[in-house]
């Protein structure tokens, strides 16, 4: 026989061997007590329903399972609970399962291994992540926002965030979030949103250096590792991307076996069963740059190529493709990753105020600054930790830039930390830094000044850790290694009390005892990199931004500063603004303070110092308004923003005060459009809105374009828009990146093409929700034009148009609007001469619409037919909270149509009826409507021919009536008798706050009844009694009521004749009355001895806060003596005098 011949004997030999030790190994675990309880849960995860219905088959034929508990396995709900009973039964006939382990190994091989195997790779895998991060927790510095676990879930990476440093984006967006990001718990990061949505399989999450990303994976590793979260995630494996920069090519089995070294990980990781989640945290850390393009595809993965093709391949799907990925990264690099590969974006959320004034509450009671401060701290300490934390918030809250910056949480510990520990060392010859520049220099101050000579302990550090900050910062490297730290001279670990303890931390690695070094924060790392290269251009021959190469000689301050200036500008470094904070530091280590603070230790005397500022300054201002023909760009508000660093201010200061004064005509000029951008961004003025009215024509407005975007309330009145200046804001509401919410063109002379490129933006803008065109020409035409865009808008929720000439044709456009926009709850046509036509079809719309709350219609021409129309709407709508019909025509048959309208009508709260002809009949009407009614608040009938018999019927019904709060009955030719009645219903009425009866001739007899009720009535708080021909004898009645009166707290006489005596009687009734905010006596007749009287009584009386003594004949010299004796018995009381 041919020897061959044996070789598939010894084959299968050798596979019979194999089988029976696979079948010993199965008896033992056949053996183990318990099996199928401890593996309940990985057999509800893994057995498939398919399968599920042959175990129950083979159960049935093993007599394991009787035909009645099989029928109750099929009609349980989820296939989880099918699972649940059929392990439940099973547990009775066969405790030890070992029926369903050998069917399982016999007939679904792949699915037993995965269950017997799973626990035994995941539990210790979760321990060891457990012990890591509690290694990592206890030397990691302690920040602001370490308890944060959750995300802001944005559409994409903005042009702002690709294209900028990252603390410009803070700057730029004032420390808020994006706009339209929507809160996202860890615990929802990678499920699906929806019932119909799926899970996303790359889930990016960007935000700038400092946000706590890091600290985001460590809680997701913490919670999910502790069962907290994702129990059908079977690994979740965090990678930090700085780890695999020591590894030139790696293959995805070996990228594994380094973070999960487990044997039979494998059967996890490649079954389509099991749900693994990979994290990639740090993309801007790999030290070759990510190229999606063109990285050549593989979907080995044993394969081993370069870790960039490799991250490209598993993020494309290639390798991996059953794995769940989250990427983190800065936003530059995050921007990087095809939009098309990603399914969700999410970003780190900002510190609030609230958190910024919680952490500083929790620095100073903890102590967290490094260093030790017994050294520098006064013996006499009397501060209280609640006293520094406030003196710490009222400063922060001073400096706007800095409060900003606080937003970031590895920033706002640096500040805060900085501040806290100069407010306790009490020490009035250091003062606060009010500069970024200042913080950094205090921040790092304590060890640069520690055991050593001044001058040594700055330069020396210099030497080391400035050379590698500012070159890793050209070559925009964050992450050391030891053998690079050493190379530069930087000692390893740190000693106790250096520079480098402070301003170093340390990084361990998520695959082995490895261990990296960064900077705190990559902000130190630029201001060491700018301490660095102004140390070294004071003796610097060559250009110091080549490390090595040969460079031209470069000599002086003047061509090194301008050499900077000229790097930090270009294009490759402008790209994302790499340079701009070193640029920022570099110009404020210039600045008096930081001079007075590091100028002796680094050698600079004074007189080099104004030299050097000088000089700078000049190339700045030069940089600002050498781009003044042009649109303002970031590059030359980051120039504006090293001036205000250098604390050369003078020229913001003046255009601050402009901006403040709405004087800012004429003057948009040269660099001042990149001054005003910048002040955009930190200036008080426009913390709650930008001013910019009077003020802009088409060519300032083009160059302002660009920062305009991220103003969130702008007002850009009386400014003269033409077609083409119409067409820029088009485009600016138009931008993906625009942030305004409230803009205001009221008074523009915007014409119908005008309002076209508006109403175009209108159809893609998402975030404008109040828009004001008042006293504009759009016409009719106009008119039909926006109607046409706000038919799709589902932003705007106010428009304005009043007194834009629209019409009837515009108001039938708008009433199309109404039956289909579902957002808008403002709308004013107030002055547009509309008749009873096209107000009858906003009614007919009104009918249907179920948004619209305050429609405001006055000044048209409505009469009574128009007004017909809206009370039907009323009928049926019970939406419309406000309603303004004010100067109508609007006469005794319309308001009978309203009344009867307003006896069912459940929502309108305000009716505006002034300036009508309404008589007595529509007063009654009004009358037997108030006394059903039980919604309207606010009632005005002013101007209007009421009478004493309409009013009358009106107190009438105020008797019952337990809604009105507001009334205004102002020029109805009411008398004594009216007032009387209204007195009346006063008494009995619990529910009015505020009564308007001026200009009406009410006379003494009307003003006693009033001031009667005022004794028992509780409710009423405003009176106005302007011109009703009040004498002495009604103020000596009102002065009485107010001694027992405890509601009022506004009453105005304007306009009256009380006298001297009136007064003295007030004097009497103000020494016991603490209810009284402000008194209008002007034009009363007073005299010097009343107002003397009033300013007597004001001596006991402190809760007055404004009074009126204008026109009562006083005189300047005696007006001054009753001022003077007034402020000195109420100080805190405004007077007009």
């Amino acid at each position: 026989m041919d020897r061959h011949s044996h070789i598939p004997w010894q084959e299968y030999c050798y596979l019979d061997l194999k089988s029976n030790a696979q079948k010993q190994e199965t008896s033992k675990r056949m053996e183990d007590p318990g099996w199928l309880r401890r593996h309940q849960t990985l057999l509800q995860r893994f057995l498939s329903t398919s399968i599920l219905v042959n175990v129950v088959h083979h159960m049935r034929k093993a007599d394991l399972l009787s035909a009645q508990e099989a029928g109750l396995i099929q009609k349980m709900g989820s296939l989880k609970d099918k699972v649940h009973l059929l392990v439940e039964l099973l547990s009775v006939t066969d405790p030890h399962g070992a029926a369903l382990q050998a069917y399982l190994q016999g007939s679904h091989l792949t699915e037993f291994n995965l269950i017997t195997v799973h626990d035994s790779v995941v539990r210790p895998y979760k321990d060891a992540l457990l012990q890591r991060l509690k290694e990592d927790d206890n030397s990691s510095l302690q920040v602001a926002g370490n308890s944060n676990s959750t995300l802001l879930l944005i559409e994409c990476v903005s042009d702002l965030q690709q294209r900028e440093h990252d603390l410009v984006q803070v700057s730029v967006n004032r420390g808020a979030g994006p706009l339209h990001g929507r809160v996202l718990g860890l615990d929802k990061l990678i499920t699906p949103l929806t019932r119909v949505s799926t899970a996303p399989r790359v889930t990016l999450t960007i935000g700038v250096a400092g946000s706590g990303k890091s600290r985001m994976v460590r809680r997701f590793i913490q919670l999910w590792s502790a069962s907290q979260i994702y129990p059908e995630l079977s690994l979740a494996i965090p990678i930090a991307c700085w780890e695999l920069s020591s590894f030139d090519r790696l293959s995805v089995e070996r990228l594994l076996r380094l973070y999960v070294p487990y044997d039979n990980v494998d059967v996890i990781i490649f079954n389509e069963s099991c749900k693994v989640l990979l994290i990639l945290d740090g993309l801007e850390e790999f030290r070759q740059s990510l190229d999606f393009a063109d990285a050549p595809p593989t979907s080995d993965p044993r394969r081993e190529i370069p870790v960039s093709d490799l991250i490209a391949n598993i993020v494309r799907g290639n390798l991996l493709p059953g794995a769940t990925l989250w990427l983190l990264s800065r936003p530059g690099t995050g921007a990087k990753v095809p939009a098309g590969l990603v399914d969700r974006v999410t970003e780190a959320p900002p510190l609030s105020q609230t958190q910024i004034k919680d952490y500083i509450n929790h620095c100073i009671t903890n102590t967290l600054d490094v260093y030790s401060l017994s050294q520098e701290s006064s013996p006499s300490q009397t501060n209280t930790p609640e006293d520094v934390s406030s003196q710490v918030w009222t400063y922060l809250n001073s400096q706007k830039p800095l409060l900003i910056l606080s937003s970031v949480p590895a920033v706002c510990h640096i500040i805060i930390t900085t501040l806290s520990r100069l407010l306790k060392l009490e020490s009035d010859a250091t003062p606060l830094p009010r500069t970024l520049t200042e913080v950094y220099a205090h921040y790092c101050w304590p060890h640069l000044s520690g055991s050593e000579a001044p001058s040594g302990g700055i330069r020396k550090p210099l030497s080391t850790l400035g050379r590698l900050a500012f070159y890793s910062l050209l070559r925009r490297r964050y992450t050391f290694s030891e053998t690079e730290l050493r190379t530069y001279g930087v000692d390893v670990p740190p000693q106790g009390g250096t520079l480098g303890c402070r301003i170093l931390q340390r990084r361990q690695s998520w695959s082995s005892d490895s261990m990296a070094w960064q900077f705190t924060h990559t902000s130190v790392q630029e201001f060491m990199g700018a301490l660095f290269y102004y140390v070294s251009l004071r003796r610097g021959m060559f250009d110091l931004f080549s490390e090595s190469a040969v460079s031209w000689p470069r000599i002086g301050f003047h061509s090194h500063y301008r050499s900077a200036l000229q790097k930090t500008n270009q294009s490759d470094a402008a790209a994302q603004g790499n340079l701009d904070l070193f640029m920022r530091f570099l110009s404020g280590l210039l600045s008096p303070a930081a001079g007075t603070l590091l100028g002796g230790s680094l050698g600079v005397v004074h007189e080099e110092q104004v030299t050097q500022r000088t000089t700078a300054t000049t190339l700045l201002q030069n940089a600002v308004t050498g781009t003044a023909g042009d649109a303002v760009s970031m590059r030359s508000v980051a120039m504006v923003t090293c001036l205000a660093e250098l604390q050369q201010g003078e020229w913001l200061r003046s255009v601050e005060d402009d901006l403040i004064n709405c004087s800012l005509r004429g003057k948009l000029k040269g660099g001042v459009c990149a001054v005003l951008a910048y002040l955009l961004q930190v200036s008080d003025a426009c913390t709650e809105e930008t001013q910019l009215s009077n003020c802009l024509d088409s060519s300032s407005l083009k160059r302002l374009l660009p920062q305009l975007l991220y103003c969130s309330k702008l007002r850009m009145e009386n400014n003269e828009f033409k077609e083409g200046t119409m067409e820029l804001l088009g485009s600016l509401l138009s931008a993906k990146e625009c942030h305004i919410q409230m803009l205001s063109l009221a008074d523009d002379s915007i014409s119908s093409k005008g309002i076209k490129p508006l109403s175009r933006a209108l159809l893609v803008n998402r975030t404008l929700t109040s828009l004001d065109l008042r006293g504009n020409n759009i016409g009719a035409k106009g008119a039909k034009t926006l109607c046409e865009a706000l038919k799709m808008n589902q932003v705007l929720v106010s428009v304005n148009l009043q007194n834009n000439h629209i019409e009837d044709e515009g108001a039938r456009a708008l009433a199309e609007v109404l039956q289909s926009n579902r957002k808008l709850t403002t709308l004013n046509v107030q002055k547009n001469g509309i008749g009873p036509e096209g107000v009858k079809k906003i009614g007919e719309a009104l009918t249907k619409n179920q948004t619209l709350q305050d429609f405001n219609v006055s000044s048209n021409h409505l009469g009574d037919l128009g007004t017909v129309a809206l009370a039907q709407a009323l009928m049926v709508n019970h939406i419309l909270h406000r309603l303004s019909l004010q100067s109508n025509s609007v006469s005794d048959r319309g308001i009978k149509a309203l009344s009867h309208a307003l006896q069912s009508n459940r929502g309108l709260s305000c009716l505006n009826l002034r300036e009508n002809s309404i008589g007595v009949a529509g007063a009654k009407d009004i009358a037997k409507a108030l006394k059903v009614n039980t919604c309207l608040r606010e009632l005005d009938l002013t101007a209007n021919l009421l009478h004493d018999e309409g009013v009358t019927a009106i107190a009438e019904a105020m008797r019952v009536n337990r809604a009105i709060t507001s009334l205004h009955l102002q020029w109805n030719f009411i008398k004594a008798g009216a007032a009387k009645a209204l007195a009346q219903s006063l008494m009995s009425n619990t529910c009015i706050q505020l009564l308007d009866l001026q200009e009406n001739a009410l006379g003494d007899n009307g003003v006693i009844a009033l001031a009667c009720a005022l004794r028992s009535n509780s409710s009423l708080s405003v009176l106005y009694l302007q011109g009703v021909s009040a004498g002495k004898s009604g103020a000596i009645a009102l002065a009485d009521a107010l001694v027992v009166n405890e509601s009022l707290h506004t009453l105005d006489l304007r306009g009256n004749s009380i006298g001297m005596e009136g007064a003295k009687a007030f004097s009497s009734s103000l020494k016991n009355n603490r209810s009284l905010r402000s008194l209008n006596l002007q034009e009363n007749s007073l005299g010097m001895d009343g107002a003397i009287f009033i300013a007597t009584a004001l001596r006991g009386n402190h809760q007055l806060t404004y009074i009126n003594l204008q026109g009562n004949g006083i005189g300047e010299s005696g007006a001054k003596v009753v001022s003077d004796a007034i402020k000195a018995g109420a100080p805190d009381c405004v007077v007009d005098i």
